[in-house]
């Protein structure tokens, strides 16, 4: 099995960026945790800051491997885009939010994204990567 997590803008700040909402630990050292319990999964990760590479990154993908779990940050609120490019492809993709999206400002309340997910995890910190695994991996059961 293969699994893309695909992380949006400022995600690689992770750790170090608003501590409080986001947690301590940084991406890099979390993707290792992920592929040392799925070891049997082929996880590979992405990050951009740009809008048209996390596209671009969807298309790459999105025909050829199991499942996508993406985090697309602020562009979840924003990017018409984005949304069109998950209604696109075929591949199952899970919407993850670090911290609970609902419980933030108001424009946070809306993805334009998570309609054209199979499902969104939102404010379980860095586990709603691995829930988003798990449900795939179940989905192949």
């Amino acid at each position: 099995m293969k699994i893309q997590i695909i992380n949006g803008p400022n995600l690689n700040l992770l750790g170090v960026r608003e501590p409080g909402i986001y947690g301590n630990q940084g991406f890099d050292e979390y993707i290792l945790q992920l592929r040392e319990k799925y070891s049997s999964v082929e996880i590979d990760y992405y990050q951009s800051n740009v809008e048209g590479e996390l596209i671009n990154k969807l298309h790459e993908v999105g025909f050829s491997i199991d499942g996508i779990v993406i985090n697309a940050g602020g562009y979840t609120h924003t990017s018409v885009a984005i949304a069109d490019a998950i209604a696109a492809i075929n591949t199952p993709v899970i919407e993850v939010h670090i911290s609970n999206i609902y419980a933030r400002e108001a424009y946070r309340h809306v993805s334009l994204t998570g309609k054209n997910c199979k499902g969104v995890l939102t404010g379980f910190g860095m586990d709603g990567y691995r829930l988003a695994i798990e449900s795939l991996l179940n989905e192949r059961i």
